[in-house]
C-alpha cells in the first residue's frame, strides 16, 4: 500500500512516497529492508565485534601506562595521551568508522576508565548506521622495568663517575652548568652528589658513552672503563654486566698559579715557568702575568707533562694599589708563543691593605692588568715571598727570577653586599649538602667569575632570580658603577609550571 504526503495538489512532480515499516508500522522512506531506523537497530548491532572491557596497566611508582609492547608513557587522566592509548587497546575499530570519542567522568579512585564512543558502518543495501557505546577500562598495577629494578637495587647498569682531586670546585660548577646548558642529563636515571664530583647512572651503555664523549669536548681528563659480572646463564651463555666509567678532571681551576717544567716550557714557546691559569675548558688556558705570554695545554699534554698549582684561590691576599706606571715596550724574542694584546704590562706597587697606614714599605712588581688598574684600588694576589711550596720544579728555579707578588684580579670590595645584590641565579644537577663553608665559598667565587668574565658568560645559562627582583633595594646596597654586574638582557626567564587552581585550593 502506498501513501502520498500532504500537498499532492501541488502536482505530480512534488509527490514523496512513503511506504510502512515492516516491523512497527511507521512512515519511512523506502530502503532496502523496509525497515525504520530505530528497528534496524535492534536487529544489528555494529558494534558486536567490539569488545566493551579491556584493561590498563599502571606503573604506581612512576605513574606510567604500558603501551605494548615495552614502552611506558606517561598520561594524565582525560588527557589526549590517555585516550589515544585506549583507542589503541580497543580491537575492532577498523571495521567501523570512529566518527567521536571522550571520556565520561568517573571516580578517580575507581580504577575505571569509562571512554564514550560514536561510530558509523554500513549494513545491508548501504544503509550507514550510527551507534554510541560505552567502552570501560580497569586499571590493574603492575610494575614496570625501570621501577623493578629500583626496587631490585640493581637498577642500573652503566655508571660514570666524574671526580677532580683538587682544593678548588670552580672548574665542577663550571662542568655542571655545561650539561645543563646542552641537556646531556636527560637520559640519565639519576645524578648523585660524591665528596670530589657527581655520579651519573644509566640504564644503556649508549648514554654513558655519550656523557662521556660530551664530558671530553668540554674539559680535559682521562677516564678508565671497568666491568663487573652481575649474573651468568649457561644455558643461552648470556653475561649480564655492571659498567663504570671513573673521569679524572684535570686538578687545575681558574684563579689557580702554576709552576712548569723545562719541557713543557719549551713546548710553549719557552714561556715563563710561573703561569696563571686563566681558563679551564677544552683546553688549560695560561698566561704570563709577567709579560702577558699565552699558552694553550691539551688534556693529553698535560697528563704526559702533569704538574699541580703551587697556589690556590684560597691562599688570595688583598693589596692596594699605591702606583702604577704602564709599561710601553714589550720585549719580545725569537720562538715566543702568542702574546696577548687585550692585556697591558705594567709595574705596580703594593701595600697589604691590613697594612695600609702602619708600614711604609711598598712591593714592586709587574702586572698584566694595567688596563683594570688604578692607584687606590684593591687587587688580590699571591705573597710567594712567605708561601710554603712544595714543587720540584719551583725549587729549581733562580730566586732573583720569581717576583714577589703575583697579582691575579681587581677586588670589588665588600663580598656579601656583592652576594646581596646578585639578581640571578644557576641551575643544579643535584642538591648539594647543607652546612659545607669551602664549597659555598667555591661556589661564590665561581659566581664571582661569572660576572667579571664575559666570555664565560656566554657559555652558561643564566636565570632571573624572581625572589629578589622583589625585594626593594636598600640605600645601604646600592649597586657600584664599578663592580661588574650582569644585565638583564643576558638573563633568562626560569619555567616554572603551577597549578592555578590546586594553588588556589
Amino acid at each position: 500500500m502506498e501513501y502520498v504526503s500532504a500537498g499532492s495538489s501541488l502536482g505530480p512532480q512534488s509527490r514523496t512516497v512513503q511506504i510502512l515499516c515492516c516491523s512497527c508500522g511507521t512512515l519511512i522512506d523506502p530502503n532496502p529492508l523496509n525497515t525504520c531506523a530505530a528497528c534496524l537497530r535492534t536487529q544489528v548491532d555494529i558494534t558486536e565485534n567490539i569488545p566493551k572491557q579491556a584493561t590498563l596497566l599502571f606503573c604506581r611508582n612512576c605513574e606510567r601506562y604500558l603501551n605494548p609492547p615495552n614502552d611506558w608513557i606517561t598520561a594524565s587522566l582525560e588527557s589526549r595521551e590517555l585516550l589515544s592509548l585506549c583507542l589503541k587497546r580497543i580491537k575492532g575499530l577498523k571495521e567501523v568508522k570512529l566518527v567521536d570519542a571522550g571520556f565520561i567522568w568517573t571516580e578517580p579512585h575507581s580504577k575505571r576508565v569509562k571512554v564514550k564512543l560514536t561510530v558509523h558502518a554500513e549494513v545491508h543495501g548501504g544503509i550507514v548506521l550510527e551507534q554510541v557505546f560505552i567502552v570501560e577500562f580497569v586499571v590493574q598495577n603492575q610494575m614496570c622495568d625501570d621501577c623493578h629494578r629500583h626496587e631490585a637495587k640493581d637498577f642500573w647498569k652503566c655508571m660514570v663517575q666524574v671526580r677532580q682531586k683538587a682544593s678548588n670546585k670552580k672548574t665542577l660548577y663550571y662542568m655542571e652548568q655545561m650539561i645543563l646548558k646542552h641537556k646531556a642529563h636527560e637520559n640519565t636515571l639519576g645524578i648523585k652528589n660524591a665528596p670530589c664530583g657527581l655520579d651519573f647512572f644509566y640504564t644503556g651503555e649508549n648514554h654513558a658513552r655519550k656523557m662521556v664523549d660530551f664530558l671530553q669536548t668540554i674539559l680535559p681528563l682521562k677516564f678508565t672503563q671497568s666491568k663487573k659480572l652481575i649474573s651468568h646463564d649457561i644455558h643461552s651463555n648470556i653475561y649480564n654486566y655492571k659498567f663504570t666509567w671513573v673521569i679524572d678532571i684535570v686538578p687545575i681551576s681558574k684563579g689557580s698559579l702554576v709552576c712548569l717544567s723545562k719541557k713543557l716550557q719549551q713546548s710553549c714557546g719557552n714561556i715563563s715557568p710561573i703561569c696563571l691559569v686563566q681558563n679551564v675548558a677544552s683546553t688549560i688556558h695560561l698566561i704570563d702575568p709577567i709579560t702577558a705570554q699565552m699558552a694553550d695545554i691539551s688534556g693529553m699534554t698535560y697528563f704526559r707533562y702533569p704538574f699541580l698549582p703551587i697556589c690556590n684561590p684560597k691562599q688570595l691576599i688583598e693589596y692596594t694599589v699605591m702606583d702604577i706606571e704602564i709599561i710601553k715596550e714589550r720585549k719580545q724574542f725569537p720562538g715566543q708563543g702568542p702574546v696577548s694584546f687585550k692585556h697591558v704590562i705594567a709595574d705596580i706597587w703594593l701595600v697589604k691593605s691590613s697594612e695600609l697606614g702602619i708600614s711604609e714599605s711598598t712591593i714592586h712588581t709587574k702586572t698584566h692588568l694595567g688596563h683594570l688598574l688604578r692607584p687606590g684600588d684593591e687587587v688580590l694576589g699571591f705573597d710567594l715571598r712567605d708561601a710554603v711550596i712544595n714543587n720540584a720544579d719551583f725549587e729549581k728555579l733562580n730566586p732573583d727570577n720569581i717576583p714577589d707578588v703575583i697579582v691575579i684580579k681587581k677586588h670589588f670590595g665588600d663580598k656579601d653586599k656583592r652576594r646581596r645584590m646578585r639578581k640571578w641565579k644557576l641551575k643544579h644537577l643535584a642538591k648539594e649538602a647543607d652546612g659545607d663553608t669551602d664549597m659555598e665559598n667555591d661556589y661564590n667565587e665561581f659566581l664571582d667569575d661569572l660576572e667579571e668574565d664575559p666570555d664565560m658568560r656566554t657559555r652558561v645559562n643564566i636565570y632571573k632570580d624572581s625572589k629578589k627582583q622583589q625585594i626593594p633595594v636598600d640605600e645601604n646596597d646600592m649597586p657600584d658603577p664599578s663592580v661588574p654586574q650582569i644585565t638583564l638582557e643576558e638573563m633568562l626567564d626560569d619555567l616554572v609550571l603551577d597549578d592555578v587552581e590546586m594553588a588556589d585550593a
